[in-house]
Order: structure tokens, then C-alpha cells, then sequence
């Protein structure tokens, strides 16, 4: 089964994602993951990559495809794998397409986990970690006992400053420009399949393991 795993930041997507190579034993491959080891192994396209890093500028998509590329080739993709965080936008869709066609690798699934925006919200809005021991909780769904209190250590909990409501207004704005136009482009291919990603972290694996089993067959 070869995949792409779409949305929004907070869906929970990197949760299913290691439940499904458990389950399928088929690599996740993350392009955030792929990069940070090149760099530090030094590779050719992780210096190149870092050449672009050092200068804050963004690594253009040929490197990332290239990394992509190598990693494909590993022995542990031949029966599938799932990608998580690429392609971000059309463009990288349509270049991932055609690597994938001249590797005779084409996918078989894009999967879409929809989660409405205020659920996002309070999901990633209503985070607190523990400055002690990192413990985390959310102020909405799984609060600490004692208000700012960690449960474990008796810590204090704070908010990230990429938890604030104004940073995570603005990543979802981008999610929502420049990735949400991908769900038109895979529904037009007809490899799209959508899954609630509201209800039990269970609830949810039993639907996506439901499609690609019907898919399998």
C-alpha cells in the first residue's frame, strides 16, 4: 500500500501514521525526518539541503523529491510506504507523480483526515507541557488535576509560543491555502479517501484500517 497522508496540523495524523506501520509493517516517511538525517550524515543532498538552511532560505522542492527518491529505493518500501508531510502543495503533487511513475511506484491512496477547524483550534490552542518533567495536557480534553499543576511532579505548566492562538491561526491559514487545494487534486485522480478524525484515537485507526483494507482487495 503506497500512501500520502493528508491534514491539517493537529489532526493527529502522526499518531495513525505509527499505528499503521505497526500494523501493515510498511515504513512512514517524513520529509521533516529525511532532511534533518541528511544533514547530519552529510550526504549530498543534506549538504546541498544545508547550504539552503544556512542562508534561511527554503529547500526547494528538487532536493526534497531527491531525498524522497533515495529513501523510496530502500528495500523496506517495496511492499509500501506512507508519506507524511509531503507534497505540501500541487506543484509537489504533480513532481511527485511523475518520480513515482518513471520509479513504477504510483500511489495507490491519498488519505485525508478532516478535523473542523475549532476542533484544531482547541486541540493545539489548548496545550500545556510541564516545565519540569514535559508532561503534556490539554486544558480542554485532558486537563491536569490542579489548574497549572502537573499531575506527575507538580510542576508548572505553561503554553508554547507555537501554541499561542495567533501563531496556530496562522499555520492553519497556510495549511488551509496552500495544502487543502491538494484534497481537489487527488479527488480528481479518484484516489482520495476521506476519514473523520474526530472520536477515539481506536475509532478512527478502525476507518482508515477499513479503507485500505477495501482497497487491498
Amino acid at each position: 500500500m503506497k500512501l500520502v497522508f493528508l491534514g491539517a496540523p493537529g489532526a493527529g495524523k502522526g499518531t495513525q501514521a505509527k499505528r499503521l506501520v505497526e500494523k501493515y509493517g510498511i515504513p512512514q516517511i517524513s520529509t521533516g525526518d529525511l532532511l534533518r538525517a541528511a544533514v547530519a550524515e552529510g550526504t549530498p543532498l543534506g549538504k546541498e539541503a544545508k547550504a539552503y538552511m544556512d542562508r534561511g532560505e527554503l529547500v526547494p522542492d528538487s532536493v526534497v523529491l531527491g531525498m524522497v527518491k533515495e529513501r523510496l529505493s530502500q528495500d523496506d518500501c517495496k511492499k509500501g510506504f506512507i508519506l507524511d508531510g509531503f507534497p505540501r502543495n500541487v506543484a509537489q503533487a504533480e513532481a511527485l507523480d511523475k518520480m513515482l511513475s518513471e520509479m513504477n511506484m504510483p500511489l495507490d491512496l491519498a488519505l485525508n483526515l478532516d478535523v473542523p477547524f475549532d476542533d484544531l483550534m482547541k486541540r493545539l490552542t489548548g496545550r500545556r507541557t510541564c516545565k519540569s518533567c514535559g508532561q503534556m495536557y490539554n486544558i480542554y480534553y485532558s486537563p491536569s488535576k490542579v489548574e497549572g499543576k502537573c499531575d506527575k511532579c507538580g510542576g508548572e505548566l505553561f503554553q508554547r509560543d507555537d501554541d499561542k492562538e495567533e501563531t496556530i491561526r496562522k499555520r492553519l491559514e497556510v495549511y488551509r491555502a496552500q495544502t487543502e487545494p491538494l484534497i481537489d487534486y487527488y479527488s480528481r485522480k479518484g484516489i482520495l479517501k476521506s476519514v473523520s478524525g474526530t472520536g477515539s484515537i481506536d475509532e478512527i485507526f478502525n476507518s482508515i484500517c477499513t479503507i485500505l483494507e477495501k482497497k487491498a482487495n
